[in-house]
């Protein structure tokens, strides 16, 4: 039931369509779904397979196959092309025992714009996981960029957002916060670019302080698929810009795996102060990282 209280263990997790859209070039749509895994303590993994599936054509649609506690919305996007029409998908995921399912299409009732929020003219951040990556906002699907490492080590991860609009200009200086010093403890490893100038290195005044203002953008790296632990350090980098949309954010964390394996990971930066409601706007991308 709906309003049954969430147990610590052993509790159910029910796959969420969140709506669907269509893409940045208008050529395609993205279907956005998320999830509730109702156990307060328990992080669920099930692998793709007969418990974990969406069909017809699956049962591999690019679904996490690691669930945390909690509502989980927009985690992850399917492109289907614009003659889609009525056809239907269902995301089955049986947890614990447990079976759930939901089953989507391209209702218009559940039509979002990913780009703009019509209320106050919002759009997503932009973000750039290199500086010679290509720009990406909103949802994504696929593969953004792939990483190698060895268990036990640390993979570095890095990742550049902004609110600003995507000018040459602006984003040009990220090279310049590459090449910065690099800081040193007990300074956060952040940087921000305002109108081309690289301020910080690190600096605690922009790395929001116990006590000072709250973060304008966090950085977060979650885990979606792998046969091992993942420690991310740490998995939200808070960053504050006081409101500046020019200002691009550089985080960077690690991510450390015990086992080997292929891994997929997921990068999204959040604006904390555009009361983000988990539809519009939001930016994601997927990293493949191969372990041995």
């Amino acid at each position: 039931m709906p309003l049954e209280p969430f147990g610590d263990a052993n509790e159910a997790v029910y796959p969420v369509y969140e709506g669907w859209g269509e893409s940045e070039d208008g050529q395609s749509y993205f279907i956005v779904l998320g999830y509730r895994n109702r156990n307060r303590v328990q992080t669920v993994e099930v692998p793709v397979g007969q418990n974990n599936r969406i069909e017809p054509g699956g049962p591999d649609y690019g679904q996490p196959t690691v669930f945390e506690p909690g509502r989980h919305q927009t985690v992850f996007a399917i492109k289907v092309p614009r003659e889609f029409g009525t056809r239907r998908l269902t995301w089955t995921l049986v947890a614990n025992g447990q079976p759930a399912a939901v089953t989507f299409h391209l209702h218009p009732d559940y039509n979002i714009d990913f780009y703009k929020q019509e209320s106050n003219g919002n759009e997503p951040p932009r973000m750039k996981l290199g500086p010679n990556e290509p720009m990406m906002r909103g949802p994504s699907v696929g593969i953004a960029q792939t990483l190698t490492g060895k268990v036990g080590q640390p993979v570095p991860l890095k990742l550049w957002a902004s609110d600003a609009p995507p000018t040459e200009k602006n984003w040009e200086a990220i090279v310049s916060a590459q090449n910065r010093p690099k800081p040193q403890p007990p300074q956060r490893d952040q940087v921000a670019v305002v109108n081309g100038q690289v301020i910080g290195g690190g600096s605690r005044t922009l790395g929001a302080p116990s006590g000072g203002p709250p973060p304008d953008i966090t950085a977060m790296w979650t885990k979606l698929r792998g046969p091992g632990e993942v420690t991310i350090s740490p998995p939200r980098v808070p960053f504050v810009t006081h409101g500046n949309r020019d200002t691009i954010v550089e985080a960077s964390a690690t991510a450390t795996f015990a086992a080997t394996g292929e891994y997929v990971l997921r990068a999204q930066p959040i604006e904390l102060d555009d009361g983000f409601d988990g539809f519009c706007c939001f930016t994601f991308a997927s990293i493949r990282v191969i372990v041995d």
